[in-house]
């Protein structure tokens, strides 16, 4: 069939413009840059002719619009410009080019946002910064404290204040008479801390007041060696492991009647030495009955604190003393035992912290605080009774309760007479906890 000279020129026009549009249709950017480049002004009127959409006309456009797209490429960039190119064409190009790469954001979420970074409080949480050792010009190694460990004692002392702990009343400490001699004072405040193992302080208070009552011949040093150890033990029969502390405690009496001279050891090597006595004791009896602080003790608090601080990453109570004896000042180490068995008593306790009351967390010191919502905890208790078949008689009565969250696993036992037994173990970082895969 035969077609006209127009028809077929109008075909091949509208081919070319076809493909044309196929090649730039990427986005509608890109149209834009054609018609910038074909003449147009900013308020998009028409610079070069008036509206041709005659067959010539169609054909001019199309020469044109490909020469545009073109030189379009070495335009954007920064190569020579292409000669006749307008300045405000280039201008308007490298605009639209810079619009077209920018990621597109809503003005109102823009607005929002930077209006959310205004106000928003970059302390955030405290990091660890755990002590470092610092090796010197000659070859010393000196240990630099944690930048922030004056602040963070400060801040907990000013809590310590405001709160009355067990320890501040009936510490060991502060249980020995005062009406004693300073060798009766000693000794009492060393049998105290003996007690004091795996039992609270009220509970050490009040068989240290039984013995001060109801010891023969008042709580002395030769009272202890005549008291039969049933008696002893029933004196004691609150504390935790009464029976192996009765037998400790009467050993302690006639090695101290025999190798000084009925006086407690004034060295850690002699305090150390004697049954049931470990390092902690020795350190905190060398500085409430001597008044020498030859060392920090350490107990579970000041270990479990000082690492939720971030000021070591240890596994025990005695690498905590050596990495806290390194750099921090003498004149605290009597006191921070005392500072953080408080804290540890009222506020930042082993099972369920109340971070939402510390002063630390509010202020960003501790790295270990955590959320104030209420600690979820699993509890559980069993009781266990045995009877004689024979007589029917109750012969044991033993109630364990176990109170786990994701910090700690604190058990608490009673059994036979009343006495309690209580055991608190934290979980470090490493340590896998109870119910994990």
């Amino acid at each position: 069939m035969r077609t006209s000279k127009v028809s077929r020129e109008t075909q091949r026009v509208t081919s070319a413009l076809t493909s044309i549009k196929r090649a730039g249709s990427g986005t509608g950017h890109a149209r834009k840059r054609v018609e910038v480049g074909d003449g147009l002004t900013g308020d998009g009127t028409n610079t070069t002719r008036s509206n041709d959409w005659s067959i010539s006309g169609l054909k001019d456009r199309l020469s044109e619009t490909q020469a545009s797209s073109t030189v379009l490429p070495s335009t954007t960039l920064g190569k020579r410009k292409r000669e006749g190119t307008s300045t405000l064409a280039t201008a308007n190009i490298q605009t639209d080019v810079t619009n077209a790469t920018a990621p597109r954001r809503s003005p109102r979420k823009a607005a929002q946002s930077a209006d959310h970074y205004a106000h928003t409080d970059t302390t955030g949480k405290a990091r660890r910064q755990p002590a470092k050792r610092v090796k010197g010009p000659k070859g010393e190694i000196a240990v630099e404290p944690p930048p922030n460990w004056e602040r963070v004692y400060d801040v907990t002392a000013a809590m310590r204040k405001r709160v009355l702990a067990p320890v501040d009343t009936m510490g060991c400490e502060s249980l020995a008479e005062d009406h004693k001699p300073p060798r009766d004072r000693r000794l009492q405040t060393l049998v105290s801390l003996m007690l004091s193992s795996q039992t609270k302080d009220t509970v050490t208070a009040v068989a240290m007041r039984n013995l001060q009552q109801n010891l023969p011949g008042g709580f002395c040093l030769e009272s202890l060696l005549k008291v039969e150890p049933e008696q002893l033990n029933e004196l004691i029969g609150k504390v935790g492991f009464h029976n192996n502390k009765t037998t400790f405690i009467k050993k302690v009496a006639v090695i101290l009647r025999d190798q000084y001279d009925g006086d407690i050891p004034d060295t850690i090597e002699g305090l150390v030495s004697l049954p049931g006595v470990g390092p902690k004791m020795a350190y905190l009896c060398m500085s409430a009955a001597w008044g020498r602080d030859e060392g920090i003790g350490v107990d579970v608090h000041v270990h479990r604190i000082t690492n939720l601080w971030g000021w070591h990453k240890t596994s025990t109570p005695e690498q905590t003393r050596a990495e806290l004896e390194a750099w921090l000042p003498r004149d605290k180490w009597h006191d921070i035992n005392h500072l953080l068995v408080g804290f540890g008593q009222t506020i930042c306790v082993p099972v369920g912290r109340r971070c939402g009351e510390c002063d630390l967390a509010k202020e960003g010191l501790c790295p270990s605080a955590v959320a104030s919502n209420p600690v979820k905890r699993k509890a559980r208790t069993k009781i266990e009774v045995n009877v004689d078949e024979s007589e029917a008689n109750v012969v044991k009565v033993e109630k364990v309760k176990v109170e786990q969250d994701e910090i700690a696993v604190k058990v608490e036992a009673v059994v036979g007479d009343g006495s309690t037994l209580e055991d608190v173990r934290t979980f470090t970082e490493d340590a896998e906890r109870p119910g994990t895969n």
